[in-house]
């Protein structure tokens, strides 16, 4: 939605013509790519980040968070979760306890998390 109007407010400008969409298109990625390009080797990435957060939040060190298909920015992601926290509630339930420890990541950085998996201790 923010590139959307952020497209509709720049091609509405007075100045617009000037100003080509694939000028535009290009500063748009490589700026959002220089802000969201992470590798998943440092706890300072957002694969990172997810993972503290999620152990924190879920009082477990059994947190697994990887970009999906190979994705270096970490915008797409899989989580597997093993914590004592689930015990006792249903599977939506415990996604919704995941996404509430990373809920500031999926606003900004993180457009997906494309597999979830989350297991008591005595179901692992």
């Amino acid at each position: 939605m923010r590139l959307y109007s952020s497209l509709l407010t720049i091609m509405t400008a007075p100045a617009a013509r000037s100003f080509s969409v694939s000028t535009f298109r290009s500063s748009f990625i490589a700026g959002r790519l220089s802000t969201r390009y992470m590798s998943s080797s440092s706890d300072e990435t957002i694969v990172g980040i997810c993972r503290n957060k999620i152990k924190a939040a879920l009082e477990t060190d059994q947190v697994s968070v990887k970009g999906a298909f190979d994705d270096p920015n970490g915008s797409h992601i899989e989580v597997e979760v093993v914590s004592k926290l689930f015990e006792g509630k249903r599977a939506v339930q415990r996604q919704q306890l995941v996404y509430k420890a990373i809920w500031e990541e999926m606003e900004e950085k993180v457009h997906a998390v494309d597999s979830m998996i989350c297991k008591t201790p005595d179901e692992v």
